[in-house]
């Protein structure tokens, strides 16, 4: 069965955030807004960022919830947010922040897509110069199938 983890109204193409912490409750307010997430789960994903951080390379940080925050997780779901300038990341430039709820488990087979996008140069070069938020999703959609 597919899960629809990533929709249009999930991606976000010019972010407003300036800083890591307010990417983060960018992206949280997302995954609120989905009905994925309780907003305790904002706390959750700093938490995370304060253990490791969830900087992936190639522009992408993807955070997320720690394992005790599953009782704030509702729906599986992703949103993206990309910036125009980079988000100093703890000393790496962000331009995608994709976040992640994943219900029961469900988020390792959406990281193992998302990895495989941004792997991809000219695939993060389309991303980046993406000019609907459709545009973003048709990069991604894999994302809908792995869940």
């Amino acid at each position: 069965m597919t899960t629809t983890v990533l929709t249009t109204d999930r991606i976000v193409l010019n972010g407003t955030a300036r800083t890591r912490e307010e990417a983060i409750a960018e992206s949280a307010r997302l995954l609120v807004a989905a009905d994925a997430v309780t907003p305790e789960y904002e706390a959750a994903m700093r938490e995370r960022e304060s253990l490791v951080s969830t900087f992936m390379g190639n522009g992408l940080a993807i955070p997320h919830g720690t394992n005790e925050a599953k009782e704030a997780i509702l729906a599986s779901a992703m949103t993206v947010v990309r910036y125009d300038e980079p988000i100093d990341w703890d000393g790496n430039p962000v331009r995608v922040v994709a976040a992640i709820a994943g219900k029961e488990g469900g988020h390792m087979a959406v990281l193992s897509s998302l990895a495989l996008v941004f792997s991809d140069d000219s695939a993060v070069e389309q991303l980046l110069a993406a000019e609907s938020p459709q545009q973003v999703l048709d990069l991604l959609g894999d994302v809908n199938d792995a869940a």
